[in-house]
């Protein structure tokens, strides 16, 4: 798949997930096989009012390209300011947020309301075009209602307003995240425009990524909270898709170790006290389906420095050692 001349493999990549998807988590994920990143969506408006916290939201290392970094608002000009602004952060690629549910951020006019107003969310992808060299995407949803469900034309939109390639979650915004998500919208998306589409929505495992696929014929396969207290499902995506080799889950040692490195990351990047506290919500979904895992996330949301995780990481491999 080909976003302009950025070449990407037909595996699979990491969604932008505010408050989850920051450097540390995405580097995880790159390094367990994610062929492409997003990264955490930034106010437009934060960066141009010079908000130090939209400006790290922005914030890319070394080690993640090919790499996005995502903008929203319903401003054209703030817009490719902000997308101007980015550039010094060298992405590879500058996404626009035209699907986030979040009432925050929808009700404000931006992400997912801007499916409500495709004139004004087009002069955003046009001016951002306009700015930047770089390829600008775009990612939305079904549309905001079932009663409003217009993805196919707002994806023509897009693609004559300028988009590179776009990224579809088939549900509402009305919708959330549950229930399904409807493979037949991405489908319909995908014969209708002739840039690259990549599925988002539901992929958790391999049967849900092959199922992404072949229903939908999408160029691409996008993972969001599938990878969550999970990053080694890129691996098994990237195995399968390009060999077809099936790669079993990692030991149970080999994730507490994935998890204590995920979180070390994070406090190198935001120091112990923000890191630790942002990461409990992380140690929590490592510790899905393990015994004890309702102690381990009370254990996790009074840690405050790494011995803490480090200690709690060894109870685990002593309550649930495989025999």
């Amino acid at each position: 798949m080909k976003i302009e001349n950025l070449t990407l493999p037909k595996t699979a990549a990491l969604a932008p997930m505010a408050g989850v998807a920051d450097r540390a988590f995405r580097e995880i994920c790159k390094e367990f096989g994610a062929c492409y990143l997003v990264g955490e969506m930034a106010s437009s408006k934060g960066i141009v009012y010079k908000s130090d916290k939209s400006a790290q939201l922005l914030e890319t290392g070394p080690e993640e390209h090919p790499v996005a970094v995502q903008l929203f608002g319903d401003e054209p000009e703030t817009m490719a300011q902000a997308a101007r602004f980015a550039l010094q952060y060298h992405p590879d690629v500058i996404d626009l947020n035209m699907g986030c549910p979040a009432p925050k951020i929808a009700g404000n006019g931006g992400g997912s309301a801007l499916m409500k107003n495709p004139l004004l969310a087009s002069r955003i992808i046009e001016a951002v075009s306009q700015a930047v060299e770089l390829p600008v995407t775009v990612k939305f949803r079904k549309g905001w209602d079932e009663d409003h469900c217009n993805a196919v034309e707002f994806a023509r939109m897009a693609q004559e307003s300028g988009a590179a390639a776009i990224t579809i979650h088939g549900r509402t915004r009305q919708q959330m995240y549950a229930p399904p998500v409807d493979l037949d919208c991405i489908a319909q998306v995908k014969a209708a425009v002739s840039i690259p589409v990549i599925g988002n929505g539901d992929v958790t495992d391999l049967e849900s990524a092959i199922r992404m696929y072949e229903y939908t014929g999408c160029d691409l396969i996008m993972v969001g909270r599938g990878a969550l207290g999970a990053p080694w499902l890129f691996t098994q995506l990237r195995d399968y898709f390009l060999t077809g080799k099936i790669t079993p889950e990692p030991s149970l040692e080999e994730k507490m170790a994935v998890m204590v490195r995920h979180i070390s990351l994070a406090c190198a990047y935001k120091g112990e006290y923000i890191a630790l506290r942002e990461a409990r919500e992380h140690v929590a979904w490592y510790m899905k389906g393990f015994r004890g895992a309702a102690e381990f996330r009370r254990m996790a949301g009074q840690m405050s420095s790494l011995e803490d995780l480090k200690a709690i990481a060894a109870q685990v491999l002593a309550q649930n050692q495989e025999n």
